[in-house]
């Protein structure tokens, strides 16, 4: 019999295994590791070839441990805690045991984004603390960065050259229609957004946003509302007050009844995380960053 190769086998193998065996369901264990369920059969499949044993039990009723899966599952769990304790100890060393990271950013970014990005951080770094403030502008976000009030903040790009920026992601501006309306469009054209009063927020930078972009309309427009609140646009709508352009994160969750569609030409947001340039930083901030990076839908959109 060939001997196994111990450098063939991968932490990503024993997580997979100890996280199949915990939920006794590969689409399960996919989830909360966050990766695809053809990730985790492979995975299990390539461990279960190199070490030359069947590890589970398939069947309509899950995925449950051969008795040798077992015992190999336990070795698994015992390397998989000493990996965590070689980790704690290298923080510990990088200043990672403690402290605080403060972050700003606006409603949407804290509905949206930072809860799954907060939930991974804190899984690594327990002992680290994290604050939010939500602002109503960029403006004020990024003062918060230069007075040293914040460590971290969520801004609009392109931003001003004292920042040190990463993309997060693009939020497309959609049309609200309220729910007494005939319309099921995907797109809206002009002359239809033209038959609307137009709600729009009144805080910069969407309002800047979105009243250049309503110039190059092909027919009056007419803004009814400028509204402050999210939560209150959205609601207007809902009440068959008029049609709201808004980002698509601000506007979800939308309630029942009321209908989405594009804008006639593609209007964007920018949304990026931003850090004090040329400072010295925490190694917990730049930890935080990492967490961000590696957070579900915003992983493949991000470069720290």
């Amino acid at each position: 019999m060939d001997e196994i190769n111990k450098n063939q086998i991968k932490l990503s193998q024993l997580l997979a295994l100890v996280a199949v065996a915990e939920y006794k369901n590969f689409s399960e264990a996919a989830l909360r590791l966050e990766i695809s369920q053809s990730a985790v059969s492979h995975a299990i499949a390539s461990l279960e070839a190199e070490l030359g044993v069947v590890l589970f039990y398939r069947g309509r009723h899950g995925a449950h441990l051969t008795p040798v899966g077992e015992r190999i599952k336990a070795h698994a769990s015992q390397a998989l805690t000493l990996v965590n304790a070689i980790k704690k100890e290298a923080n510990l060393e990088k200043g990672l045991a403690g402290g605080i990271v403060r972050i700003a950013c606006f409603r949407s970014v804290a509905t949206h984004i930072l809860p799954t990005a907060i939930a991974k951080f804190h899984s690594i770094f327990p002992e680290i603390n994290v604050t939010i403030t939500e602002n109503d502008s960029f403006f004020n976000i990024e003062d918060s960065l230069r007075s040293g009030y914040a460590d971290i903040g969520f801004t609009y790009l392109p931003s001003s050259d004292e920042f040190e920026t990463w993309e997060i992601l693009r939020d497309d501006y959609i049309v609200l229609l309220p729910p007494h309306t005939n319309l099921n469009i995907q797109q809206i054209s002009w002359q239809q957004l033209a038959e609307f009063p137009l709600i729009i927020s009144s805080l910069n930078p969407c309002r800047d946003y979105i009243q250049p972009y309503l110039s190059q309309a092909e027919y009056p427009l007419k803004i009814a509302y400028e509204i402050r609140e999210d939560s209150t646009i959205v609601s207007m709508v809902g009440q068959g007050l008029g049609a709201a352009i808004m980002p698509r994160l601000a506007a979800e969750p939308l309630p029942i009844g009321i209908k989405e569609c594009n804008l006639p030409v593609p209007l964007q947001r920018i949304i990026g995380v931003a850090i004090l340039a040329n400072a010295l930083h925490s190694p917990a901030i730049y930890a935080f960053l990492d967490a961000l990076k590696n957070t579900g839908r915003f992983a493949t959109k991000i470069a720290v």
